[in-house]
């Protein structure tokens, strides 16, 4: 039964290509927002805090600070709203989910920069 999932996943759900990034990075996510008939493009720039499950049911999630409030949001990597992402900064980090980083502030909330 999972095979057949699978391949009905492979085979008629569309991949898009996106760069590769991984948690500690910063990324910014364009997305279409419907208000009414009308759409337009808002974006979305944090730190990925974590990338979670695999194929077409993959999803991530970017962390950002507005004022002095913490804002999450978990994005499908399939969602057909999702138009582009693009990575700011490669971040070095030692885990694949950065949860830890919700209780920094200030000049602990730093993530070093990986120059390539």
């Amino acid at each position: 039964m999972e095979s057949l999932i699978k391949f009905v996943q492979d085979e008629f759900v569309p991949k898009k290509d996106f760069p590769k990034f991984s948690a500690g990075d910063t990324i910014t996510v364009y997305y279409e927002i419907k208000e009414g008939e009308k759409t337009r493009t808002q974006f979305f720039r944090g730190v990925v805090i974590q990338r979670k499950g695999s194929g077409t049911t993959e999803t991530f999630t970017i962390r950002k600070m507005s004022g002095t409030v913490g804002v999450e949001r978990i994005f499908p990597v399939n969602m057909p709203a999702l138009q582009k992402v693009e990575v700011n900064k490669k971040g070095k980090v030692r885990r694949a989910r950065i949860y830890y980083f919700r209780g920094l502030t200030g000049k602990k909330a730093r993530i070093k920069e990986v120059r390539s």
